[in-house]
């Protein structure tokens, strides 16, 4: 019997090897493509029953010269970089990690956002330019003093695991914390957390308002001028979700005129930014490297999770947690 190959495509800041391991002990042949170029892929895997995806951008077309492919392991919560549908029409297994790193990004969105409301980039950078509490009160980027958390609102938009992880952390250091998701099943909604039944009324109740949407169709750009323009003047924006959300031009807009304050994103459009990018360069936007997921945990989990999905469809032919089931009508949630 040939011996079945796994390939794991771009790995990025990830350690590949103990997932790589796991799969060899359980009689994978495994390769690190180390690319997200299609033709370097479709080379890698020729006869790989396995793919295990960082970033690289899995289409039909690339499904079409992979022809022993069955299974596609993603190394995130989010699936967007495979196109899910093609994948179903051949028969294709896709997985996620929907937990590996939940705590770890919750976290980073409430320091973001406690950041933005507590003027931490400012206060540094008064300290470093010589400045003490005086000059940082009369601080000429023009910003008003910091309000207190517990008379701010808390909006999340998207209400999975990361959000509620948020939410209960967030509960106790802001004076309300809203969400709106029409997936959420409203008797299982979190105490604790007000139901807005639209987006546009979230974000018109929001002093803070955080993305935690997956990227869809639907989704692309829903951050735009008017949703900006329909939250209080002088709020802030939290985006440790998907960078495509928001419209980086509208954005950039809001923050100019004064109408937010500030923004934390931690993904964006085009990833690394180039050195011209606006976002890049604005002293009210601050950016993190699509680091949120980010931990010594997390780290190992990433490729260590993916791995055992095609460990388990191998022995028992199903993964731990599909997104596609070519078994099945209907993909789950």
């Amino acid at each position: 019997m040939l011996q079945p190959v796994a390939v794991f495509t771009d790995t990025d800041d990830l350690d590949p090897r103990p997932g790589a391991r796991l799969l060899a002990d359980a009689g994978f042949e495994v390769r690190v493509a180390g690319s997200r170029d299609p033709d370097v892929l479709a080379s890698a895997a020729a006869d790989a029953v396995a793919l295990i995806v960082g970033y690289a951008r899995v289409d039909a077309a690339l499904l079409d010269r992979l022809p022993r492919l069955r299974i596609i392991a993603t190394m995130s919560a989010g699936h967007d970089m495979v196109d899910t549908e093609a994948a179903r029409r051949r028969g294709l297994w896709v997985t996620h990690l929907p937990d590996a790193a939940t705590e770890d990004v919750a976290v980073h969105a409430l320091a973001a956002a406690l950041s933005l409301v507590r003027h931490l980039p400012r206060a540094d950078a008064v300290v470093r330019d010589g400045g003490w509490s005086a000059e940082f009160v009369a601080h000429e980027d023009g910003l008003p003093l910091p309000r207190r958390a517990s008379e701010l609102t808390l909006g999340l938009v998207g209400l999975g695991r990361i959000a509620r992880t948020f939410a209960g952390l967030a509960a106790p250091v802001f004076g309300r914390v809203a969400a709106h998701d029409p997936h959420a099943d409203p008797a299982h909604w979190p105490a604790g957390v007000e139901r807005y039944e639209t987006l546009d009324a979230l974000a018109a109740a929001s002093d803070v308002l955080s993305l935690h949407l997956p990227l869809t169709p639907a989704t692309h750009g829903i951050v735009d001028a008017r949703l900006l323009h329909r939250m209080p003047p002088g709020g802030f924006l939290v985006n440790v979700a998907r960078g495509e959300l928001v419209d980086p031009e509208a954005l950039l807009e809001a923050v100019d005129t004064g109408r937010l304050a500030g923004a934390a994103l931690d993904v964006l459009p085009v990833e690394p930014p180039p050195p011209g990018d606006p976002l890049r360069r604005h002293p009210r936007i601050r950016l993190s490297p699509h680091s949120a997921y980010l931990s010594d945990a997390s780290r190992r989990a990433y490729v260590c999770e993916p791995a055992a999905n095609v460990i388990a469809w191998h022995r028992t032919g199903r993964p731990l947690t599909p997104v596609v089931d070519p078994t099945s009508e209907g993909t789950p949630a």
